[in-house]
């Protein structure tokens, strides 16, 4: 086959697919605030949920922020986000991982601070993403009741999007979500000896 001839057999192949992307494309027609979570055992959760929250502030949404174990940590993200304080309304209400605290009391308290201002952001017309960080552990060690978090989470009105980052998602939320993407480890540093570095954990 003639150079020529692949090109135009390439051509064709793309034309075809093409048609069948945009009929696919078309064919979508739904719009509407979803629901999603970033779940699993691998790095990128919350880094995928701030890329996602970049996206959003370059069409000028306003966001909220709720971080529901993270909390006197100073991290880059928080940092550079400063700079879209008219636009960001960040709460880190954590008080460290359980095994820093080690007062489960302390920890629920801490939760539903964090809840709270979740549902009060929820409520906020002018937001249109709201970022759950963490939330996932939250639920996991039965800080919050689940059965209330995803009803509330389901009755988000109609042109919110709601991001819920952390590893162990559970299956109500799941079944719940417009959209899972589970992280999956293949490989990380740590296990060889690399500690936490800023501008890459934090």
């Amino acid at each position: 086959m003639t150079t020529d001839q692949e090109a135009a057999r390439h051509k064709a192949k793309m034309e075809k697919r093409k048609a069948v992307q945009d009929a696919e494309v078309a064919s979508k027609t739904v719009e509407k605030g979803l629901l999603i979570v970033n779940t699993g055992p691998g790095k990128g959760k919350s880094t995928a949920a701030f890329g996602l929250m970049l996206r959003a502030l370059g069409h000028g949404w306003r966001i909220g922020v709720v971080q529901f174990i993270k909390g006197a940590w100073s991290t880059g993200e928080r940092k550079a986000l400063e700079a879209f304080a008219d636009q960001v309304s960040w709460h880190s209400m954590g008080e460290g991982f359980t095994w820093e605290t080690q007062d489960k009391a302390r920890d629920i308290a801490a939760a539903e601070r964090a809840f709270a201002k979740a549902t009060e952001l929820m409520a906020d017309p002018a937001i249109r993403l709201l970022v759950l960080d963490e939330l996932n552990i939250a639920l996991r060690y039965d800080y919050l009741p689940l059965a209330e978090v995803v009803a509330t989470l389901r009755a988000r009105r109609p042109d919110l999007h709601i991001v819920v980052t952390g590893r162990n998602a559970k299956p109500e939320l799941i079944e719940a979500a417009d959209l899972v993407t589970e992280m999956t480890l293949v490989k990380h540093h740590f296990a060889a000896g690399v500690k936490a570095q800023e501008g890459i954990e934090f």
